[in-house]
C-alpha cells in the first residue's frame, strides 16, 4: 500500500502546476480530479499573463518570476503552452475620465500607455471608435491555460508523478477517500478553487475564500481575426470581490447574492481561432446556483458589441464556471491552522502570472527549504 508524499486534490492549473512542482524536487505525487475534462477556470480562461501588473514588492517578485517561468515553460514541459506576448487593450468608457485612470495606472510595475480613440483603432481595427474614450495599452502574456496545464501534468507523470480521474469523497489526516477507493498520503493539498471553501466546510474547517460565477461566450475557430486582447480600463471585477468578502458569514448561507452582478466586456483570440467573449460575474453563495443562460449571453453580447460590433455578433455558446479569491487579492497558500498536514492553494486573483512562482516556491519549501515570502499569503494572516 503506497503512501504518498503529497496528494493534490485538483487538476487545473494550480494542482497541475504545484504536482509538477513536486516531482521537481523528488517528492512521490498523486493528482487527483473528478473530470477529466472538467469545465472549469482553466478551461475557459482568457489565458492572459499580467506580469505587468505589479503594485507592491510582493506582486512586482512574483509577476517577474512568472515571465521568466513562461519564457522557457514550453521547452521545460516539452509541450507547447503555446506562450506569446500580445498587446492587450484596455478600453475607455466614453463616460470615464483618461487622466483619472492614467493616475489609477501609475503605480504598475510597467504603467500601461495611453492610447486617443485613433491610435487604438490603429492597433486593433475591429474597435468601434464611437464606443470609446481611447485606451491603455502595453505588452501582455498569453497562454492556452489548459494546454498548458496538460503539459504540467503529463511533465509530472514522465518524473514521480500519478494522475487518477475519481472523485474525492472525504479527507483524513493522511488519506483521502475517493470513489476509486482510499489513498494514503503524508501531505494532502486543496486545488479546487471555487469549490475549496464548500469542501472544507464538511470538515468543519472555514477559510476566508470565496467564488464568483464567471460567465463567458466561447466562439469556435473562425475567420474574424482580433489584433489585441481587450478589457475594460475599469474592471469592476476586483471591487466586486472586495465587497462580497466583507461579509464572511452570509457565505455560508445558500441562496444569497451578497453583491449585484457585474459585467466586464472583453474579448481575446487564441491561436487557434477561437474566441472568448467576457465575463459577466455573480457572486452567489450556492456553487450550483441556477443561471439564466440566454439572458446572461444576451447581456454579454450586447456590451460588447458596443466596443467590438463584429465579435458581438458571431455564433458562440455560453459558458459558466467558479472563480476563487480572498478578501484582499492574494491567494491563500499553505497549512490549514490546526492542521498539520492539509494545506490550501487557491484563491489565485491573476493566476496565470503568479501560479508558477508560487508553485515552485510551495515545492522548494516543502523540501525544507523556508520561504519568507510564502509567509504573505498564507491562510494565517485571516485567523483571528
Amino acid at each position: 500500500m503506497q503512501t504518498y508524499d503529497w496528494i493534490v486534490i485538483g487538476a487545473g492549473i494550480t494542482g497541475a502546476a504545484l504536482s509538477y512542482e513536486f516531482t521537481q524536487q523528488g517528492f512521490s505525487v498523486l493528482l487527483l480530479d473528478a473530470n477529466s475534462n472538467p469545465p472549469s477556470a482553466t478551461r475557459f480562461s482568457y489565458g492572459g499573463i499580467a506580469y505587468w501588473s505589479g503594485t507592491t514588492d510582493l506582486t512586482r517578485q512574483l509577476c517577474t518570476e512568472a515571465k521568466a517561468i513562461h519564457q522557457t515553460l514550453s521547452a521545460e514541459l516539452d509541450a507547447d503552452t503555446e506562450f506569446r506576448e500580445i498587446d492587450l487593450l484596455l478600453t475607455i468608457a466614453p463616460e470615464s475620465d483618461p487622466a483619472t485612470l492614467t493616475a489609477a495606472y501609475a503605480n504598475f510595475a510597467t504603467p500601461p500607455q495611453f492610447l486617443n480613440v485613433e491610435s487604438a483603432c490603429e492597433l486593433e481595427p475591429l474597435l468601434n471608435p464611437n464606443g470609446i474614450a481611447g485606451a491603455f495599452t502595453v505588452k501582455h502574456g498569453h497562454i492556452d491555460a489548459e494546454k498548458t496545464a496538460q503539459a504540467y501534468i503529463q511533465a509530472m507523470q514522465r518524473s514521480t508523478g500519478t494522475y487518477t480521474i475519481a472523485t474525492v469523497t472525504d479527507l483524513l489526516k493522511n488519506s483521502v477517500l475517493t470513489t476509486g477507493g482510499e489513498f494514503f498520503g503524508a501531505n494532502i493539498v486543496l486545488c479546487l478553487g471555487g469549490l475549496t471553501r464548500q469542501f472544507l466546510k464538511k470538515s468543519g474547517i472555514a477559510i476566508a475564500q470565496y467564488f464568483t460565477h464567471a460567465e463567458i461566450i466561447e466562439v469556435p475557430a473562425c475567420e474574424l481575426k482580433l489584433s489585441t486582447l481587450i478589457m475594460p480600463a475599469e474592471a469592476e471585477r476586483f471591487q466586486l470581490e472586495a465587497k462580497a468578502s466583507q461579509n464572511d458569514a452570509i457565505w455560508d448561507q445558500y441562496g444569497q447574492e451578497p453583491t449585484p452582478a457585474i459585467l466586464d466586456a472583453g474579448a481575446v483570440q487564441f491561436r487557434d481561432g477561437r474566441i472568448i467573449i467576457g465575463q459577466v460575474s455573480r457572486t452567489l453563495t450556492d456553487p450550483n446556483a441556477a443561471i439564466d443562460a440566454a439572458q446572461s449571453g444576451s447581456d454579454l453580447r450586447q456590451k460588447i458589441s458596443r466596443i467590438l460590433p463584429k465579435v458581438g455578433t458571431l455564433a458562440g455558446t455560453w459558458q459558466h464556471c467558479l472563480v476563487a479569491f480572498s478578501g484582499d487579492r492574494l491567494p491563500l497558500v499553505g497549512k490549514i491552522p490546526g492542521h498539520e498536514t492539509w494545506h490550501v492553494f487557491s484563491g489565485f486573483g491573476n493566476p496565470l502570472a503568479i501560479v508558477p512562482p508560487l508553485a515552485r516556491r510551495f515545492a522548494i519549501q516543502a523540501k525544507g527549504e523556508a520561504d519568507i515570502l510564502l509567509n504573505q499569503v498564507s491562510l494565517e494572516r485571516f485567523a483571528e
